[in-house]
């Protein structure tokens, strides 16, 4: 059964790049929407098979988390390339300077034995449902060619980005806590 979820969480890294492709030209965006969906629908079952089946590994959790991360980023940059949006490509690699900085607040805190200050929290997914719903928000409305979507995906962006920021603050004030770790 853990490998049944490894694959279903490595499928999301490849359907990333599928929809980055895809998301290069006006035909592919019906398809780039239902991938993403389909993409999601493996995020759920990943993590639902785990608990079921008690088969949580320590390479699928690892492994989930980073499958996010690369699904995001790969359309968020398909849409900073695709609606030539500076707004989206900004956002997208302040986001993954938040990620390779709470990477690296995980590492440090694990070398201390404090892990708990970085473990992953209620609104830290609410952040990436926050972002993957945007970024749906977005296909959708590529895939129907409507702009007004868009423009409304560009203000839930803006809201995503201050979760996103918001999280990562609250980790790195949980891992400087108290400490001369500095």
């Amino acid at each position: 059964m853990t490998t049944l979820i490894n694959i279903l969480t490595l499928s999301r890294i490849l359907l990333a790049a599928i929809i980055f492709v895809l998301l290069m030209s006006p035909d592919g965006y019906l398809l780039a929407l239902v991938l993403f969906f389909i993409a999601g629908v493996t995020d759920y079952f990943d993590g639902y098979l785990a608990r079921k089946y008690n088969a949580v590994s320590q390479v699928g959790e690892i492994l989930d988390p980073i499958a996010d991360k690369i699904l995001i980023l790969f359309v968020l940059f398909g849409l900073a390339i695709n609606l030539s949006s500076y707004l989206i490509g900004f956002i997208g690699a302040v986001i993954i300077t938040r990620e390779i900085w709470v990477g690296a607040l995980r590492d440090l805190n694990a070398r201390n034995g404090k892990s708990d200050a970085t473990k992953v929290t209620f609104l830290a997914k609410i952040k990436t449902s926050a972002q993957l719903s945007t970024l749906s928000i977005y296909l959708f409305g590529l895939a129907v060619n409507n702009m007004l979507i868009i423009v409304i995906a560009d203000i839930l962006l803006f809201i995503s980005l201050i979760v996103t920021l918001y999280t990562g603050l609250i980790y790195t004030l949980n891992t400087f806590k108290n400490e001369e770790i500095l």
